[in-house]
């Protein structure tokens, strides 16, 4: 069960990486010029980032998180933090979601978003793992 764990954190922390940096990128990208240099090399970096690193690093936190709960029975579906870091991965996987959108509409040219909207976006996930580790750790409920 150690390594399954420690798998699960090693996955968690390359997706959580790569969740934090992708919408960075979204906020430089918006200043490129659309079809310059500078915006093809945006659009690679982040269609890397998202299908080399972010997506496979979410498939196995997944995979990782349910061989405990399934094989080793980790969960007491009882207590209240398990809802509570269920719903917060589930809200992290739908903005990983978002983030695929964001990278399908820069690549085609169309994104209208400003560099505000992706600065505010940075810290959505930053505050789900916030509460997603004070769940599993402090156990509040």
């Amino acid at each position: 069960m150690a390594w399954v764990k420690a798998f699960h954190v090693i996955s968690i922390i390359a997706w959580m990486a790569a969740m934090l940096y992708l919408p960075r990128l979204f906020v430089y990208h918006v200043d490129a010029e659309p079809g310059s240099k500078q915006s093809e090399t945006f659009k690679v970096m982040e269609r890397r980032l998202y299908r080399a690193i972010m997506t496979p690093a979410m498939i196995a936190s997944w995979l990782f998180g349910l061989w405990l709960i399934i094989g080793y029975q980790v969960i007491d579906w009882s207590q209240g933090w398990v809802w509570l870091k269920a719903a917060l991965v589930i809200a992290l996987s739908g903005y990983h979601g978002l983030m695929a959108r964001h990278v399908k509409d820069f690549a085609a040219d169309r994104n209208t978003r400003p560099g505000r909207y992706f600065r505010f976006m940075n810290e959505v996930p930053t505050l789900m793992m916030i509460g997603i580790v004070i769940a599993v750790i402090v156990r509040p409920f």
